[in-house]
């Protein structure tokens, strides 16, 4: 079994690499009749049978390759479709037809490595099919399917409808052995092909003698094309040769001229990046000096804020007190107007009273009551005291609120003068934010300044590190893996690999007038800072 594994292999080696290359020859799209990719069919067909467990059935014994092929569309949705399509068929009426019209539906639909890498991994499920030391579960089924990879490059249109796919292997089997037996295979591929042809009829025998002389004569007319090409691929190479040499001489001579205009601009680049480094340094000065005024600046801002908070509180503690004042002022006035009603009252009721108090004793100077009118003096004279004790309080409570109201005056006055230095704090405050703009403005030039230095003199010192194609696999940007459709590019900016889609922007350069690839992170940095510094 070993050995016919490996003979087995070798086979679909030489068939797959015939039939690449005689497509690749060919120049179009293969049919049904081509002699290659028939005897690929079969190849596989072969492949695909050994080991195949042999199952009962009403009508005896059967090997059937359409049970395991059938199991694809479990593994892989994709494969739904075509077996849906094997199944509507109306002209297949075997699982093997089945089976072969399957093979050339994947292999139209460049899936056919996908859905037997898939097949070859579940072993568990091939084993119900395969003996143990089947091909399709050993590493040749593993190397074969690797070697099917190579078949996407062929297109392929294959009228599945129109063929008798039941009984096809006759004719093709014996086109297989013809053209194969040529090569130096081992005996046991030459027995494993024979025993296969030992079951045909002898009907068949004139149709192979046909297909025979025809895909001689198609063989013939091919030997001619190729021999012709060849003769047109020597004659081409020849000039080629020709040409190349021209070329190297003109590459020599153009060499030897530039040399000496390499030796000046390394000179010239030398004394400009001396140039630029001074003028870096310089402004990386500058730079530092603005973000130390910038700082200072905000400082003081900060103290200035929080000075005019403390002003705008103490303003506002002193309205409310002098509002106080004034009221408790306006309530000691109304005070002081009641008690000099009640002096004026006093005072003409004492008059009235010393008036009465003479008449009184004027009458009674001849009467016996003198003692009684002493009494009376005495008492009235005390309320006089009392009265004019009120009289002295009243004075000094008036003198003190004639002192509060001068208070208030004044504060009046710290009121007006604190007023005065809020609106010249505010316009200085105005000012000092106005300059803090400037200064940023400033400051956001003398970067964007920086950012150009820094990217001529990374033009000058030869550009960006150019990352070799070797060293990256995926996109940088969407982190997609190259392939053959998704091919690397390079951004003439950074120097990174990205995808096509990434790269797709053009813009000029520093180190190229021309516009030249750009990724779509270096072109948003170009553009936003190309708009914030138009000159």
């Amino acid at each position: 079994m070993a050995m016919e594994r490996t003979n087995l292999l070798n086979m679909a080696k030489l068939s797959i690499k015939g039939l690449i290359e005689s497509a690749l020859s060919f120049g179009r799209t293969l049919d049904s009749d081509y002699p290659p990719l028939q005897q690929f069919f079969v190849v596989m067909e072969h492949c695909l049978k050994h080991g195949l467990r042999v199952k009962k059935s009403f009508l005896g014994f059967n090997k059937s390759l359409w049970g395991p092929l059938e199991l694809v569309e479990k593994l892989c949705p994709e494969a739904v479709e075509i077996s849906a399509s094997v199944r509507d068929l109306p002209g297949l009426k075997t699982p093997l037809g089945r089976a072969r019209a399957w093979l050339r539906l994947a292999l139209m639909q460049k899936r056919l490595a996908d859905y037997l890498r898939l097949l070859i991994t579940r072993k568990d499920l091939l084993s119900d099919f395969y003996e143990n030391s089947a091909l399709m579960l050993e590493e040749e089924g593993a190397v074969i399917v690797g070697l099917l990879v190579g078949l996407n490059v062929i297109d392929a249109n294959l009228c599945v409808k129109g063929e008798d796919l039941d009984s096809q292997v006759t004719t093709a089997v014996k086109t297989v052995l013809a053209n194969l037996t040529k090569n130096a295979f081992t005996p046991d591929i030459k027995y494993c092909l024979n025993r296969s042809l030992s079951g045909l009829r002898k009907s068949d025998m004139v149709l192979y003698i046909d297909s025979l002389e025809k895909s001689n004569s198609k063989l013939i007319e091919e030997l001619a094309i190729a021999k012709n090409n060849i003769i047109k691929l020597q004659e081409e190479n020849q000039q080629l040769r020709s040409e190349n040499s021209l070329i190297l001489l003109k590459v020599q001579q153009h060499l030897e001229v530039h040399s000496d205009t390499c030796k000046v601009h390394r000179d010239t680049y030398k004394q400009s990046r001396q140039g630029l480094d001074e003028m870096y340094n310089e402004a990386r000065r500058q730079l530092k000096e603005e973000c130390q005024l910038r700082q200072d600046v905000e400082n003081e801002l900060v103290v200035q804020v929080s000075m005019k908070q403390e002003m705008e509180l103490a303003m506002k503690l002193l309205e409310k007190d002098i509002h106080e004042k004034q009221d408790t002022l306006i309530g000691l006035r109304q005070q002081l107007d009641e008690v000099k009603a009640i002096n004026v009252e006093m005072y003409q009721k004492m008059q009235v009273q010393t008036q009465t108090n003479s008449h009184y004793l004027s009458k009674c100077l001849g009467c016996s009551c003198s003692q009684q009118l002493e009494m009376d003096l005495k008492i009235e004279r005390e309320w006089r005291q009392t009265l004019q004790n009120d009289l002295d309080r009243e004075r000094v409570t008036v003198g003190q609120l004639s002192t509060e109201a001068l208070q208030i005056n004044g504060l009046k006055k710290e009121f007006h003068l604190l007023q005065g230095e809020k609106i010249q704090l505010k316009t200085i405050c105005e000012d000092q934010e106005q300059a803090l703009e400037e200064l940023g403005s400033k400051l956001s030039e003398s970067k964007l300044k920086i950012e150009d230095i820094k990217e001529a003199n990374k033009a000058l010192q030869g550009g960006q590190v150019w990352l070799k194609d070797k060293e990256a696999s995926h996109c940088k940007l969407c982190e997609k893996e190259f392939s053959i459709s998704r091919r690397k590019h390079h951004c003439r900016n950074c120097g990174e690999i990205f995808c096509n889609s990434c790269s797709d922007n053009e813009l000029p350069l520093p180190a190229s007038p021309k516009p030249v690839r750009v990724c779509d992170t270096c072109h948003a940095l170009l553009l936003q800072r190309c708009s914030s510094n138009p000159t």
